[in-house]
């Protein structure tokens, strides 16, 4: 969001502002209390942006909404480690990702427990995934970390 603050007050200086992509306008002097309400505004319109609910990638979705996660017409029930994993794939989906930035979103930068959970949770997540044939989409890339990706 981008509120334009400045002294031209014609109204051409305004439109040109506007339409360079300024979501709003204030023109100086301004009285504070204006500012603040403005800028509340702005803050109330992103709040109020509907964000995208579902994250999917090949047959996997996952609502965030809801917490419900499928591969093709098979739902799968997830804990709440094994959601944040796949979650944090799917947003990333055909990028590696390395051990130490997985660990740190999902277990947090304070986690100073065995690194070998993300290995655990990655096959766990993969047990779950492939269950009725499913083909793997977790793929290891070695001495690294992790990608999401259709072999």
């Amino acid at each position: 969001m981008i509120l334009m603050l400045t002294a031209r007050d014609a109204i051409e200086n305004r439109v040109d502002g506007l339409e360079s992509g300024a979501d709003d306008y204030l023109v100086k002097p301004f009285a504070p209390a204006e500012l603040v309400a403005r800028v509340h505004a702005m803050l109330r319109r992103i709040e109020t942006k509907p964000e995208n609910q579902v994250v999917s990638y090949a047959d996997i979705s996952l609502d965030l909404a809801t917490r419900d996660v499928r591969r093709g017409d098979l739902e799968i029930s997830l804990t709440v480690t094994e959601f944040n994993l796949l979650h944090m794939l799917l947003r990333h989906p055909r990028q590696v990702l390395e051990r130490r930035q997985i660990l740190n979103d999902v277990w947090g930068y304070d986690f100073y427990g065995d690194d070998n959970v993300l290995e655990i949770y990655i096959g766990y997540l993969r047990k779950k995934l492939e269950a009725e044939g499913g083909s793997r989409l977790i793929q290891t890339v070695r001495s690294v970390g992790y990608v999401l990706r259709e072999e």
